[in-house]
């Protein structure tokens, strides 16, 4: 891992035979995401891929 800033870091991860990859125990500590939580997937082909967690992505969107 390379850390950038206190709040950022670059990481790469591999995608395994299923398309699943595991996120890195930092990310996991610095978004507060623990095992059974709900992670939306966010895409598009211009701009990539991003994984928000759904209580962050509904109160993003007003709900």
């Amino acid at each position: 891992m390379k850390d950038i800033q206190k709040d950022r870091f670059i990481i790469s991860v591999k995608v395994g035979p299923k398309g699943q990859i595991t996120i890195p125990k930092e990310a996991r500590e610095m978004f507060g995401i623990r095992e059974g939580d709900t992670l939306m997937v966010m895409g598009d082909k211009a701009r990539g891929i991003a994984l928000v967690k759904d209580d962050a992505f509904y109160a993003l969107m007003g709900g």
